[in-house]
């Protein structure tokens, strides 16, 4: 299962040249962004605070948090997941407001059963209504070795990355005056925890704790992102001085398209969109897309 050996190196030449502003230092210190927010007895640091190692037991897990919010910008970490049986296991990396209405962009990564398929979620909340979810088969081993997961967020759209494919884009439209796109300042957020009664198998499939503790991984501590006070939105974080607010980041190019549309076909095994017993109306923004 996967892309075909050269097209891949086509896709990946394309990207190396379209992401070469985007390239960030990846030696950056931990405590330079972020800090620890819970579960400080569940992390260990490595490579001189390069890497850190959160992990999940029956009791607790644990998770980090960036200093600063932020009103747009593009945010990366390298994550390598829990091997063995990870089923219940949900290792989380996403953008949350945390103060006010809330808006929030998550990659939730969904534990399985030795040999079964990971799955990424990935969900946006905006005005403090979320549900609108999206679940990707990863066609490689998640927790094999380090994967780059992306989000590119300006205010013409958001877009998930799995290393430089994009897997997932949401446009920003007002439908009939109605707001549907997250405009919030927010924190970037990591976490390891045990959703058990929701994550594999619609929560029929639990955490097994002889296999704990669970252990995921995590570097590149840059951030390249618009600082903004959660309570006062700089509104100076969709100028173009940013080089992810530039016009060659307002919607795919025709290469990332291409590869966009040949994940979703191939690997996306849900969509709200298209869920009529949940949404017998479309929402607005499936609508308009």
């Amino acid at each position: 299962m996967g892309f075909r050996p050269k097209m891949l190196m086509i896709i990946v030449t394309l990207f190396e040249t379209f992401f070469s502003l985007s390239a960030s230092t990846t030696n950056t210190s931990f405590d330079h962004n972020y800090y620890v927010t819970w579960g400080k007895d569940r992390i260990l640091f490595f490579k001189h605070r390069q890497e850190i190692q959160l992990s999940l037991d029956q009791s607790s897990g644990a998770g980090f948090g960036s200093k600063s919010y932020f009103g747009s910008g593009f945010f990366q970490m390298r994550i390598k997941l829990p091997d063995k049986d990870s089923a219940g296991v949900v290792t989380a990396f996403y953008l949350n407001s945390n103060v006010g209405v809330h808006d929030e962009l998550d990659f939730e990564f969904l534990g399985n059963r030795a040999g079964k398929p990971v799955v990424l979620q990935t969900n946006v909340f905006a005005h403090g209504l979320g549900g609108r979810e999206q679940r990707t088969r990863l066609w490689f081993d998640p927790s094999a070795d380090f994967h780059y997961y992306k989000l590119l967020w300006n205010q013409h759209q958001i877009v998930f990355f799995v290393d430089d494919i994009p897997i997932r884009v949401y446009k920003n439209h007002v439908v009939s005056g109605i707001v549907v796109y997250p405009h919030r300042a927010m924190q970037v957020l990591v976490s390891l925890w045990d959703g058990s009664n929701w994550a594999t198998d619609g929560g029929r499939t639990k955490a097994n704790w002889t296999q704990a503790p669970f252990q995921a991984h995590f570097q590149d501590f840059s951030i390249a992102g618009c600082p903004s006070n959660p309570n006062s939105p700089n509104k100076d974080c969709y100028s173009t001085k940013y080089w992810w607010n530039k016009r060659s980041y307002w919607q795919l190019n025709q290469h990332q398209m291409s590869a966009y549309e040949n994940v979703r076909r191939r690997f996306m095994n849900y969509d709200y969109c298209t869920d009529k017993n949940r949404y017998p109306v479309p929402p607005v923004e499936c609508i308009e897309e």
